[in-house]
């Protein structure tokens, strides 16, 4: 190892990036797992490709169908190698996933005390279909995780806005509706965006609003107009 990687990876502070992915089966209809699984390897590769000067950009996924499960543990993302398509199965325990993320955010030795507060990204195309109102107080108020900033996309017209709407916490940037499934290229590029501006700053513990890309600057396809 060079030793100005030695001296990124004494210096530099992790910065996690917990996605919770909506995989229940409904995801597989109009292409909408296909559409997230590249948005998500896009946005590796990204965060694979910043520099670790200030902060050390590191990321969990945790899907929600069928079970809740940590599809991909808190790992730097420059170490992620073969991210492995999510599937899209089952019914939609979101309170499981919401369980699964505080309890991480809580925990001093997945998160250092040394970490910037977390991005939480919430991605879902329906209700939950699991009790989720301890699980969502604890990630709302946790000790830590109330710090989190947290987005949300809600896709289609059978998502659960009302929790979305509760769940997402900067008021600059309120739940975005994709009324397409490739805008979910578009909504996972302005998160991009987002956390790779924060990586570079000297306040990266402030958080950075999300901006969207222009329709027309998106990924392939025609998009519409779109709530945000």
């Amino acid at each position: 190892m060079s030793e100005l990687k030695k001296f990124q990876s004494q210096t530099a502070r992790p910065l996690p990036v917990i996605i919770l992915a909506d995989t229940s089966a409904s995801m597989s209809v109009d292409g909408k797992i296909t559409a997230l699984n590249s948005a998500l390897k896009e946005m590796l590769n990204t965060f694979a490709s910043e520099s670790r000067l200030r902060a050390e950009i590191q990321v969990s996924v945790i899907t929600f169908g069928g079970v809740a499960d940590m599809h991909l543990p808190l790992t730097p993302a420059h170490q992620i190698e073969g991210f492995e398509p999510l599937p899209a199965i089952g019914g939609t325990p979101m309170g499981a996933a919401f369980k699964l993320a505080a309890e991480m955010i809580e925990d001093k030795e997945r998160i250092s005390s040394r970490a910037y507060k977390p991005v939480v990204v919430l991605v879902s195309d329906g209700y939950p279909t699991d009790d989720i109102e301890v699980s969502f107080q604890q990630l709302m108020n946790g000790e830590r995780s109330s710090k989190a900033t947290r987005f949300a996309m809600g896709i289609g017209a059978d998502a659960d806005s009302s929790l979305l709407e509760s769940f997402a916490n900067d008021l600059e940037a309120p739940v975005f509706s994709a009324d397409n499934a490739r805008d979910i290229h578009r909504f996972f590029k302005a998160v991009t965006m987002s956390v790779t501006t924060r990586s570079r700053s000297t306040a990266a513990n402030q958080a950075t609003p999300l901006v969207l890309p222009p329709a027309n600057n998106a990924d392939s396809g025609e998009f519409e107009e779109l709530d945000f």
